[in-house]
């Protein structure tokens, strides 16, 4: 994947790279970025087909993973702090355990190298089946997905995809790409040997994306890894208890 990824950049100091969630953007990341600034110098990339940056055919781990690595290259970043989210934690650990980039560290939030039986194709769906032609604003468009996407919160993060370019609505995401390949990102890729760096796997207590079952494969992969649960904290725990988020992170970096 030769693409060169949207971004935005903050504060001074030794690089640290944030890869977002399916369905986000960099934005979504600006809060941690902003407590971070003072310390590091923040990188917070759009990955491909989400925000602002190109729309690609292939958005497996591996392709997500060589165009963050050409992003660390291109940026001559000097081993970055890898910091990923959801499907951003998949794609920072296949930068880890699958590429030549040499990271100061890595910190996997809310997710494990393991096939999820769970599918966000129904999400998908729904935002390809809402018509936008008749729609002028995301309150509109709020209410026409409320029947396929009850949860109002969900429906509030999945619309900020939504724009207004030349008075009409357009997804920042594309979905059609997304759609096709939903199945792989549930998935995880094979690799060959583990990841040795210092490692850091953060995760909300009231979260199933991480749970006991998942600790071998993890500690066979990152065999340095840590394991810290956020309290109080579902699968967007960044978001839910940031002050905890925080202390986590800094606690394990500093270390």
């Amino acid at each position: 994947m030769q693409t060169s990824l949207s971004f935005s950049v903050t504060g001074s100091g030794p690089p640290l790279v944030i890869l977002h969630g399916l369905f986000g953007s960099g934005t979504n990341w600006r809060r941690i970025a902003d407590n971070l600034k003072h310390r590091w110098q923040v990188f917070t990339p759009d990955l491909p087909n989400h925000g602002k940056s190109p729309w690609v055919t292939n958005m497996s781990y591996p392709a997500q993973a060589q165009a963050v690595a050409q992003f660390i290259q291109q940026h001559a970043l000097d081993q970055p702090v890898l910091l990923g989210h959801s499907m951003g934690g998949k794609t920072a650990m296949t930068v880890a355990l699958t590429t030549q980039v040499k990271l100061r560290a890595l910190v996997v939030a809310d997710i494990a190298p393991v096939n999820y039986q769970h599918s966000h194709g129904p999400l998908v769906r729904a935002l390809q089946q809402l018509d936008l032609t008749n729609l002028t604003n995301r309150q509109q468009a709020d209410q026409a997905l409320a029947g396929d996407i009850p949860d109002q919160t969900l429906r509030q993060f999945l619309l900020q995809n939504l724009e207004l370019r030349n008075n009409a609505l357009h997804w920042r995401l594309n979905l059609d790409a997304i759609n096709t390949q939903i199945d792989s990102l549930s998935d995880f890729p094979e690799v060959m040997a583990p990841y040795d760096g210092p490692t850091l796997f953060v995760y909300g207590s009231r979260s199933n994306y991480i749970d006991a079952t998942h600790t071998s494969t993890i500690k066979s992969l990152f065999p340095q890894s840590q394991m810290y649960a956020i309290a109080n904290a579902g699968h967007w725990l960044h978001a839910e208890q940031p002050e905890a988020f925080l202390s986590a992170l800094e606690n394990f970096l500093s270390g």
